[in-house]
């Protein structure tokens, strides 16, 4: 088959691309664009690892189609920041030691930034519903949930 020429909007910049028909987003982002923030980590949308939003809706882009984002925009790890600092969220985990290996965090990152959104004052219950997509093997997830519910504090001007 031939490839599909896709035109969409990442991290808020144009962006074009071939793909095959069966490449995922996942694919696109990290083989073609180089974009390696997003990480595979099971490859059947069951962890989380390489969530992204996609029209503002949080997606696994492993279980999405390069040639579904025509027209489309979409967020990653690496448009959570702006600028040259970091976003609140990132140096949230990092204050509280919200990560170890790396592979969950960006998809955790991508997630809480998606949660807050949506939901600027969440309670802790609905912090862990909203990121129980998101599997972590190394830190448990007391420092990431308390890393969220800081960044939301900090966020609305709390802290």
């Amino acid at each position: 088959m031939a490839k599909s020429h896709v035109t969409t909007s990442i991290n808020g910049q144009p962006q074009e691309f071939l793909c095959e028909p069966g490449d995922t987003l996942l694919d696109v982002l990290r083989n073609d664009l180089n974009l390696t923030g997003t990480k595979e980590g099971c490859g059947s949308g069951d962890c989380g690892a390489c969530s992204v939003t996609l029209n503002g809706r949080l997606v696994c882009s492993c279980l999405v189609l390069g040639v579904e984002v025509e027209g489309a925009e979409v967020g990653t790890i690496e448009g959570v920041s702006t600028g040259d600092g970091l976003h609140v969220i990132q140096e949230k985990f990092l204050e509280h030691a919200a990560l170890q290996c790396g592979i969950c965090t960006p998809g955790l990152i991508v997630s809480a930034k998606a949660l807050l959104e949506e939901n600027p004052n969440p309670t802790e219950e609905e912090a862990r519903y909203y990121l129980a997509g998101n599997l972590c093997r190394c830190t448990g997830y007391d420092k990431i949930i308390k890393a969220v519910m800081d960044s939301a504090e900090t966020l609305r001007g709390v802290a």
